[in-house]
């Protein structure tokens, strides 16, 4: 339970090692830092989940993920700007006693996602 995320790098077939990822909680327009996180070898945060189910609360949420200097880092040539620099998900928690896992399926040209168990 709580809230969860999984980078998989669909370029390369690979969990999103080294990739970091920030949360923000979201009122009125104005986001709050929550946490910011270097993705380890799964591709997950290394302390598992973002906000434990005791401290999910209903609301609005973003994940900002970084993905350009990723695949820079990876040695990957990309265009200058970037297509995708930084994947913004705004998302919604209604019923905070359930689990909400939100993974990422991203390449430097796409990317994908959903709400996952």
């Amino acid at each position: 339970m709580g809230l969860s995320t999984h980078v998989l790098d669909t370029m390369h077939g690979t969990p999103a090692a080294g990739m970091q990822v920030s949360l923000y909680r979201t009122t009125d327009g104005t986001a709050a830092l929550l946490l910011q996180a270097t993705l380890n070898a799964d591709g997950r945060p290394p302390q598992g989940m973002l906000i434990a189910h005791a401290e999910l609360v209903v609301g609005t949420y973003r994940l900002v993920f970084e993905v350009a200097p990723y695949f820079k880092a990876l040695g990957v040539a990309l265009p200058e700007p970037n297509f995708l620099s930084n994947v913004v998900l705004d998302f919604g928690v209604a019923q905070p006693d359930q689990h909400y896992h939100v993974p990422l399926l991203v390449s430097p040209w796409s990317y994908s996602t959903y709400r996952g168990s």
